[in-house]
């Protein structure tokens, strides 16, 4: 039966927590007061669907029927449900449509299709070449090559066993000799090595331990989503995080399916990165996105251009990298671009050219291309494509004749180069709507987003590092500043056409916190200081002055000599960058040295107290934080707040940001918070879609450090922008701001009113770098914070 539609609950904020077996559903019911406190509306959870045990993230989904028992199971989260409704709050879940664990061992669905083969009802769950490896599923698993395994495998309760993994065995094969039996399964084990090349099943990126599943099959979608559209109509849960659904075959369908099958009553948004200005697909039935495009805008506001092209120039004399191999962006992102596709997306390269090479021999048209242009032509334009991936129609603004004549330069022979123009159709539906037309459309744009991931934000972000602020989820290191008038821009474009998106500053997946970024954009505004702090610590030895760059701008925008932290980050860094070192191809004795760096250096030295010049930097990297969160916690958009962040929080890539939740001690931030969040949550309609939003223009000699703006004529936010720069300049001097007519509270100081008209800046932000007025609070009797 087709629920019928009705509105969502829009959250007015939402609150991520990560569980895990140490923070499970009673553990978060215990934090709900406090959180309720905060004036968050609801509680936004990472995976809840069962997973891999132990898993510390919950993507690594076995199970779509049930709730994951080392959570509480789905008891426990009725009752977090409960107390959260309780408190007025709601929760939100987060959603993985695209992959799940591929365990044989806990993956139910999969198991069956190891034990059955293409003719498994569940073999429609998962992209598998079966004309591929001979007509068996490979299995990446082995430690070593076969036959280094094989005298630890044995034969019990009809399955094979390795090394604490198990197999499932077809029907008739439990007693054969191993080697027989081996050839006789509908899988092939082997060395985790082939994966690269050999790999025949659609996964996650490049992550073998997570297969592909089809929901764009409506039995799939159907068996996958049950108990999640459950716990929505029985109103458990109110939103959705739709996890990388770039990764799906139909984004557009998926999505229509899903919203048709909650009845539109669910809240939902997508982890779709935007690239530069590509706009949300306006037919997605979604509320927007998690928020990466608002975490770029809002980061790139208190960066200083001229700074940052000065820190630039300071980056590529001090680390001497060549220009596409961290010295400038644009090559930098090509080069690494050409090592993904054809080194860890190797395999699905080879996937694509099967299909092209099946779609050529069956028309006479289109045969006689060799399979290794047909290659040459995928890989070439998969690097060309600007954004992560196209979405079966606008293709053309995408794979344009410049990217085809790109490509082609890769032919020697001009008629060789004709599979460019046949790749690109392909690509863009031009040969047909046949099923193999349609499957290799899909899958070139599935293969497009893994390949931006991978190439820019998972090895380009750590070859190219002049400012590692800029260097996020979303973001563009080549053009790391925002304007104001961008903003208010990008703002006005949000309350029009998605007033109910998520906007963001931290998440479970940022490679620094907001908090952290903070600490290292500063530098833009004082290059010179920068390098004398380079200077004094020069003594320390490092493998390379690339790596002393990143390791020390790491190590100030973390604030705090901690080997122990910093070591696995400053590692993890150097492993993606993949120049000396890699995840698969490991030199010790470079990481060996990496890590007596970090110990002798970064991780000894409070740089943020080496010097008077560094310290005095603190009370602008505060502005910079307090400004941040005051403008992404009222800009529009539904704000979300990453567990801890209520406070000053400062953490490094994962691991590091994953830790379990714990209530700290407030401080100033977190005052802020609980203006702002609260301010929102007893007036949800000046923030939500019937607000407006409306840009405050400064005037005088320091206007360009003044960010202000209303929002619907009764809450006004001022920040201060680069406030180093505006020491230096002389402060605000004159610089007044025009605040709309009437009287206005100060939230943040709890007495002081103001009166409409131009107010003077400096009065205005005489005790704080920022300011929350309102005018409800006057007519309401409010007296201090909120």
């Amino acid at each position: 039966m087709t629920p019928s539609f009705s509105a969502p609950t829009v959250p007015t904020a939402t609150y991520r927590l990560q569980l895990q077996p140490e923070f499970p559903f009673p553990a978060a019911e215990r934090a709900v007061p406090y959180l309720a406190g905060l004036g968050v509306s609801h509680l936004h959870l990472s995976p809840v669907l069962e997973a891999v045990p132990g898993s510390s993230h919950g993507y690594d989904v076995t199970d779509h029927r049930v709730i994951r028992a080392e959570l509480g199971g789905e008891a426990g989260l009725r009752a977090l449900a409960a107390t959260a409704r309780d408190h007025g709050m709601g929760l939100v879940v987060d959603l993985v449509p695209n992959h799940m664990a591929a365990s044989p061992r806990h993956n139910h669905a999969l198991r069956e299709v190891l034990r059955e083969g293409p003719d498994s009802p569940y073999a429609r769950w998962f992209d598998v070449d079966w004309a591929a490896a001979d007509g068996r599923l490979l299995l990446p698993v082995l430690p070593g090559r076969l036959s280094e395994a094989r005298e630890r495998m044995r034969v019990a309760d009809g399955a094979l066993h390795l090394d604490g993994q198990e197999f499932p065995l077809r029907d008739g094969t439990e007693e054969l000799p191993l080697d027989e039996l081996l050839d006789a399964q509908w899988y092939r084990l082997c060395w985790w090595r082939l994966a690269r090349t050999e790999l025949n099943y659609r996964r996650f990126f490049t992550i073998s331990d997570l297969i592909g599943v089809r929901v764009e099959d409506p039995g799939v979608f159907d068996a996958t989503h049950g108990k999640i559209l459950e716990l929505v109509r029985d109103g458990v849960i109110e939103g959705l995080r739709i996890d990388h659904p770039d990764g799906l075959a139909d984004p557009a369908g998926y999505l229509a399916r899903l919203r048709e099958s909650t009845g539109g009553g669910c809240w939902t948004v997508v982890e779709k990165i935007l690239t530069g200005t590509e706009p949300l697909p306006a037919d997605w039935p979604v509320a927007g996105t998690t928020g990466y495009d608002a975490l770029r805008h809002v980061d790139g506001l208190f960066v200083d251009p001229v700074g940052a092209d000065e820190l630039l120039d300071v980056y590529r004399q001090f680390a001497g990298r060549a220009g596409d191999r961290g010295g400038y962006w644009e090559p930098t992102a090509r080069r690494a671009a050409y090592k993904v596709v054809t080194h860890e997306l190797a395999a699905e390269t080879a996937a694509l050219t099967r299909m092209a090479e099946r779609i050529c021999a069956a028309d006479p048209e289109l045969r006689d291309h060799a399979p290794w242009a047909l290659r040459t032509a995928i890989s070439e334009l998969l690097v060309r494509v600007p954004v992560y991936r196209t979405y079966g129609s606008g293709g053309e603004t995408v794979l344009t004749p410049d990217a085809a004549r790109g490509a082609k330069a890769a032919f020697a022979v001009a008629e060789e180069a004709s599979a460019v123009d046949t790749v690109c159709d392909l690509a863009l539906g031009r040969r047909g709507i046949g099923p193999e037309q349609r499957a290799f459309r899909a899958r070139f744009e599935q293969t497009s987003s893994a390949l931006r991931a991978k190439s820019v934000e998972d090895t380009a972000f750590y070859r190219f590092t002049p400012l590692l602020s800029a260097n996020e989820v979303g973001g563009d290191p080549g053009r790391p500043a925002v304007s104001p008038e961008e903003f208010h821009a990008y703002c006005l474009r949000l309350a029009r056409d998605w007033p109910a998106t998520g906007t963001v500053l931290s998440t479970h997946d940022t490679k620094r916190s907001a908090d952290v970024r903070a600490g290292i954009a500063v530098l833009a505004q004082c290059p010179a200081v920068w390098s004398e702090l380079l200077e004094e610590v020069a003594g320390v030895p490092a493998p390379d002055p690339h790596l002393a760059w990143t390791a020390w701008q790491t190590a100030f925008g973390f604030g705090a000599a901690d080997a122990a932290r910093l070591g696995p980050a400053v590692l993890k860094s150097v492993r993606e960058a993949g120049l000396h070192t890699s995840w698969t191809e490991p030199d010790p004795v470079y990481e060996r040295a990496v890590d007596e760096f970090v110990a002798a250096g970064p991780g000894r030295i409070p740089l943020r107290a080496a010097s008077e010049a560094a310290f005095a930097l603190e009370p602008h990297i505060r502005a910079h934080l307090l400004g941040a969160t005051l403008v992404q916690l009222t800009m529009p958009g539904v704000p979300e707040l990453y567990q801890g962040t209520e406070r000053e929080y400062r953490a490094l890539v994962d691991p590091d940001n994953r830790e379990p939740f714990a209530v700290g001690p407030d401080d100033g931030k977190t005052e802020l918070v609980r203006a702002a969040l609260g301010l929102r949550r007893r007036h949800p309609d000046l923030f939500g879609e019937p607000g407006s939003y409306a840009p405050l223009t400064a005037t005088g000699p320091a206007a360009r450090h003044c960010l202000a703006f209303a929002r619907s004529g009764e809450v006004v936010t001022v920040v201060t922008r680069l406030p180093l720069r505006l020491a230096e300049a002389g402060g605000w001097q004159d610089t007044e701001v025009p605040l709309p007519e009437g009287r206005w509270f100060d939230l943040l100081h709890g007495v002081r009113e103001f009166s409409g008209g131009a107010v003077k800046v400096a009065e205005l932000l005489e005790e704080r770098p920022v300011a929350l007025l309102s005018r409800r609070a006057v007519r309401e009797g409010s007296a201090g914070l909120g």
